[in-house]
């Protein structure tokens, strides 16, 4: 048998570079094929449900598609659900909330982006060191501070923290800002620029991704609060859709009645769903960059 020529050899190793490439690659992706059926089961399941008849719910094994389609689920739960008062009170404090949550953070992340000031870096890491304080150890302290000035039945413990930034926010912000070449900043000051000038049509309109970022975060993170409006919330026409759908499982005679509960629960997620699917590019791209600079 005649040896195999050097060019022959090559081509083979050509071949098999790339055969396991694509090996790997397709292996990849079926991971990640798994993994997002794995996290988008019980999404799918809750809304499928949502149209089921009760008798299909939550039986073993389990039920993916309706038997019979009941739309009726949603106008029934609407009926026992202070749909209308819990949805405009969520999307006041979420808007209102996202509003602080990005003029506040974007300043304090252009200050320790920018500026050089005494402890500035020691500053910096006793901010990000109030993440690892959980809600629950502040929670009397905070409570007893609202209490003692008036704001327990308002809506001011879900919004005016918002508005004196959050530690996370202000680190992706301010990673973004590091990623901005110090030279356009130079030509801007050459160009008689102030700093206010050159934060609101310099940095803010090319930090739009960190932006994004924040503004989807801090939306689902208002949307979905349960702890805060549970503690401070007493009053019923103040209660948020968390609580309204705490409230709506907890009615005489709604306590087995899921697809009506999973149909409710289908009203809340939505809007946070519609909001993410609207940005999810720049959410991505966002997240990428900031997580990459510095």
């Amino acid at each position: 048998m005649a040896a195999a020529t050097p060019r022959q050899s090559l081509l083979h190793s050509d071949a098999f570079v790339l055969l396991s490439r694509f090996v790997g690659r397709a292996l990849l992706y079926l991971l990640l094929i798994v993994m997002s059926l794995w996290f988008l089961a019980p999404l799918f399941w809750m809304i499928m449900s949502s149209f089921m008849p009760l008798d299909q719910v939550g039986v073993f094994p389990v039920q993916w598609i309706p038997r019979v389609w009941q739309p009726e689920n949603y106008t029934d739960a609407l009926k026992f659900w202070n749909f209308g008062t819990t949805f405009r009170n969520t999307m006041f404090v979420t808007i209102v909330s996202l509003i602080g949550d990005i003029g506040s953070c974007t300043v304090v992340a252009y200050g320790f982006a920018r500026f050089r000031f005494p402890f500035r870096d020691a500053l910096f890491l006793i901010l990000l060191a109030t993440l690892m304080l959980p809600f629950a150890v502040r929670l009397i302290p905070v409570y007893a501070a609202y209490d003692a000035i008036g704001w327990i039945d308002t809506f001011y413990p879900l919004i005016v923290p918002n508005f004196f930034g959050n530690a996370f926010y202000i680190f992706i912000c301010r990673q973004f800002f590091l990623g901005i070449p110090q030279d356009l900043l130079d030509a801007a000051k050459i160009d008689g620029a102030s700093e206010v000038r050159i934060f609101t049509q310099v940095m803010i309109p090319l930090a739009k991704p960190a932006i994004v970022v924040i503004a989807i975060l801090s939306f689902q993170n208002s949307w979905n609060d349960f702890l805060g409006p549970l503690i401070y919330l007493k009053d019923p026409d103040l209660h948020t859709l968390a609580i309204g759908l705490y409230k709506f499982t907890s009615l005489p005679g709604q306590g087995g009645i899921y697809n009506q509960q999973m149909a409710a629960s289908t009203l809340m997620v939505l809007p946070v769903l519609i909001v993410f699917f609207l940005f999810q590019k720049q959410f991505i791209q966002g997240a990428n960059i900031s997580g990459l600079k510095g």
